[in-house]
């Protein structure tokens, strides 16, 4: 015990003052004066700020994995109750440091440690509740817990990455695939089309032959009196004939081709394409 007449409180802050060993009464932030040789006294000033502590806690899950959890505790003095907090804890960041053990150990070997993620409030709530219920009978109130991190072994992590890695290229595999289908159906889909206008522009093309030779045909025996059709589609199978001859000689790439060339050859040809009109007539008629 010194002997002091006054002293200073600080803000946010509670003094216990005490008469001849024994509490007296709080001190509210401000200058107060005492009696010393009546036994008066500032025993202590306790500070009424919110405090935070954190604790690291390893345990094991259910499914037998060692974690290690950082919970961050935020508390503070009751100014009404700092006597109690004064008098009955000597050092209440041990005790909360405890009871945090205790309670995490508690609830987290119930869980696995996909639900100790999922459900990790639901354990910072535990915690919150039993400390509240103890704490407070010392004079400190709970603000706040929070569960700050889940570290599961470093093995653990790695396989957990592991499976996350795989359920995804399973996942872009399916996808490719998928793609890869897609687009072989749409490319014969294509085929397909291409392929039915291609025979319906044959069609049309042949089509187109057979009217402008029958028209040929037509003006041809009608200007020149005492012709036949068919003479006149010699004639004209001559003329394609020599044209096509021509075509090929002209060109500018250098390919040999061997036609038969003769008489007997122009009628042979003229015979294939006249049957030719034929079933192109033939099949126009039936259409």
């Amino acid at each position: 015990m010194c002997f002091c007449f006054f002293a200073c409180v600080g803000q946010a802050s509670v003094g216990v003052v005490e008469k001849w060993g024994r509490f007296l009464k709080l001190a509210d932030p401000g200058l107060h004066f005492f009696n010393p040789f009546a036994g008066e006294w500032l025993a202590g000033v306790l500070s009424t700020r919110i405090a935070s502590l954190d604790v690291k806690i390893e345990t094991k899950t259910k499914d037998n994995v060692f974690a290690q959890l950082v919970c961050s505790i935020q508390y503070r003095v009751i100014k009404e109750n700092a006597d109690d907090a004064f008098y009955e804890l000597q050092n209440p960041r041990e005790q909360i440091q405890a009871y945090v053990f205790d309670v995490v150990r508690a609830h987290v070997p119930r869980m696995t440690l996909d639900e100790l993620f999922e459900q990790k409030n639901d354990v910072a709530q535990a915690v919150l509740e039993e400390l509240e219920k103890v704490m407070g009978a010392y004079g400190y109130n709970i603000e706040q817990i929070l569960m700050v991190d889940i570290i599961p072994d470093a093995s653990v992590r790695k396989a957990m990455n592991e499976i996350n890695a795989a359920q995804r290229l399973q996942l872009a595999s399916v996808y490719k695939g998928e793609a890869e289908k897609v687009l072989m159906v749409k490319r014969a889909e294509a085929e397909a089309e291409a392929k039915f206008l291609g025979g319906v522009g044959v069609a049309r093309q042949r089509q187109a032959i057979t009217e402008g030779l029958r028209e040929n045909i037509v003006n041809f025996s009608d200007r020149i009196t005492g012709t036949s059709a068919k003479e006149v589609m010699d004639l004209i199978m001559v003329t394609q004939y020599f044209d096509t001859i021509k075509d090929l000689g002209n060109s500018s790439k250098n390919t040999t081709v061997f036609i038969p060339h003769g008489p007997g050859h122009v009628k042979d040809i003229g015979n294939q394409i006249r049957n030719g009109i034929m079933e192109a007539s033939c099949s126009q008629t039936q259409q």
